[in-house]
């Protein structure tokens, strides 16, 4: 099987990084693990180790990873990081301790699980701020809080904005002002405080050197950068963080040298991806490896293949085809059947790895 290696000790270094600066300017944050899929070996390590203690909290989307944190660390405080359905309040309740809303029915729905579980459940009201997936209307949102800062068993401790991970909206001072400013809107209004204003992703970590985060801004969730190292705002490294955290590596299966365009008609049939071919382009035999993952496992185009005379040629639902050219012959020395393809996976390629069952996870 090929192979997803995981170095631990990288991230729990990262970890480590950000967390001393976001404390140097004064912010909160939530370690979100949803990368992880659940996975009992690596979050063992990560929820054991010393510097998760300082982190708010511990972030996933979903409520089985939710549990398997749980299971290994029942102090620890966990955030449910997707909107909740009313169908989940039970299980929401029971492995989340926070959980972010725009649903007055959900919410009454967590209320009414939290009394039965003798809880109470905290809240974070999403305000919609032009990203347009998750959040409360901002023009509804007085109304709203009104509608749910009362119920018995729910704690509204804070209000939160996403963006950047649909369309790309990026989080700029002005859109995180107007989250500061709902906050003290509605301190004043109702004479309760609100504790934490989460503002911030991975996407926001580079304007805290900017200083574009207002003041009432204290609270982030962040993922991408703890375990890849990068900001998805630049998708760039940041500060001294390790980008080298994973590796992928696939067997070769077969390797030939092979025509290098498709002998005979195409059709619609194919159910990979492939190369485009010109009916004028020359033919050129070229050696084909085959690999064995596929578009089940990851999108190849979320990877990048670590020798550069290599190059993907076409992947179906369970083996990838790369290809070189014949006159590579040290090229034909280094890569034969039972050697292996190294790649540098990004967020996205490693959140598909991870879950997947015909992957094997490599820990140290």
């Amino acid at each position: 099987m090929a192979e997803l290696y995981i170095n631990t000790r990288k991230i729990v270094d990262n970890i480590k990084k950000l967390d001393e600066y976001l404390a140097e300017n004064n912010i909160k944050w939530t370690f979100v693990s949803k990368i992880l899929s659940g996975n009992r070996e690596v979050l063992r390590i990560l929820l054991n180790s010393p510097i998760i203690e300082n982190c708010h909290s511990i972030g996933d989307s979903r409520l089985s990873s939710l549990k398997t944190i749980k299971s290994i660390r029942p102090d620890i405080v966990t955030m449910y990081i997707k909107l909740p359905s009313i169908l989940s309040a039970h299980s929401v309740v029971q492995y989340a301790d926070i959980s972010l809303n725009t649903s007055y029915h959900t919410i009454e729905a967590l209320n009414r699980e939290a009394v039965a579980q003798n809880k109470i459940h905290r809240v974070i009201v999403m305000v919609e701020m032009g990203e347009l997936r998750e959040g409360v209307i901002r023009d509804n949102l007085l109304k709203f809080y009104e509608s749910v800062f009362e119920l018995s068993n729910i704690e509204i401790i804070g209000l939160g904005t996403n963006l950047g991970c649909m369309y790309g909206v990026e989080p700029t001072y002005d859109k995180l002002i107007q989250l500061s400013l709902y906050k003290q809107l509605l301190e004043i209004k109702f004479d309760r405080k609100l504790e934490l204003i989460s503002g911030g992703s991975s996407i926001t970590l580079p304007l805290i050197k900017q200083n574009k985060i207002p003041l009432n801004v204290n609270h982030f969730r962040i993922g991408e950068a703890a375990f890849m190292g990068t900001s998805p705002l630049n998708s760039r490294k940041f500060r001294q963080l390790s980008t080298n955290a994973f590796e992928f590596k696939a067997n070769i299966i077969e390797m030939e040298l092979k025509e290098g365009t498709p002998d005979g008609k195409i059709g619609d049939g194919n159910v990979g991806l492939a190369e485009d071919f010109e009916e004028a382009e020359k033919v050129v035999e070229q050696y084909r490896m085959i690999l064995d993952f596929g578009l089940v496992d990851v999108d190849n185009s979320h990877m990048m293949i670590k020798d550069k005379k290599l190059s993907f040629s076409g992947t179906t639902s369970d083996m990838t085809v790369l290809n070189f050219k014949k006159s590579e012959k040290t090229m034909r020395n280094t890569y034969k059947g039972g050697k292996k393809v190294s790649f540098k996976p990004d967020y996205m390629a490693v959140a598909r790895l991870m879950n997947s069952k015909f992957i094997t996870k490599v820990v140290k």
